[in-house]
């Protein structure tokens, strides 16, 4: 494999090794509903109500099972509608509870936000309740999974600037290398071209200096004309 071939390669692993260093690297959590029960219904006209989960910038998600007060409805996590949406590492959502309201706007159960660290249970469970509303409890595995795993990688936050600090370190040592290897690279080629441009020009010069010899000594094929 030649030098310019292995160029590419050393700027993939650089570029790898430096996103695994990196703390903040943003990875999404997926939120499921594990359970939830209403207390009341707002909408006044019609038997069952309509009840969605939302957040702030993204589509409704309707809870079709929802539809009597005082029942407790429990998923797997694996219903067409399930996940209600992800998150990243350490950003929250405005997220809420409402009700379709078929004459005037929408009602809400509640509005909060939602975050990763809200999933404190060893089994990534975070349970919101709301008096004469709504109880509900959400599922995220992933939520505990990626707090552990930024705590174990940064330990605090002057590490974690400390960790960042020597990731871009090393990520513009590496591109300084490669950029001199390139460079290396290109200068020993133009210098082996000129060199045999060189040397075929000096070949070149060596045969007619021997011509003007023959001639000079009558021994060249003009001499027998």
């Amino acid at each position: 494999m030649s030098t310019m071939h292995r160029i590419p390669i050393v700027l993939i692993f650089s570029t790898s090794l430096f996103l695994r260093l990196l703390p903040g690297l943003v990875r999404a959590a997926i939120v499921t509903l594990d359970s939830i029960e209403i207390y009341k219904k707002h909408e006044i006209f019609g038997s069952k109500p309509t009840v969605f989960f939302r957040c702030k910038g993204e589509n409704w998600t309707i809870l079709p099972d929802v539809k009597k007060k005082h029942v407790l409805y429990i998923f797997k996590g694996e219903e067409s509608w399930q996940p209600l949406t992800e998150l990243t590492d350490k950003k929250c959502k405005r997220c809420g509870i409402y009700e379709k309201d078929t004459i005037k706007p929408d009602d809400t159960f509640d509005e909060w936000e939602l975050c990763p660290s809200d999933f404190t249970s060893p089994h990534g469970k975070y349970s919101h309740y709301i008096k004469k509303e709504f109880k509900a409890t959400f599922l995220c595995p992933e939520c505990i999974h990626h707090r552990d795993a930024s705590h174990h990688s940064s330990g605090s936050q002057k590490g974690g600037k400390r960790s960042m600090h020597w990731a871009f370190m090393l990520l513009i040592g590496a591109s300084v290398l490669i950029v001199l290897v390139i460079g290396a690279v290109i200068t020993y080629k133009c210098w082996k071209q000129k060199k045999r441009q060189n040397e075929q020009a000096r070949f070149l010069k060596l045969f007619e200096e021997d011509d003007d010899i023959d001639d000079e000594l009558g021994i060249g094929p003009l001499s027998h004309i």
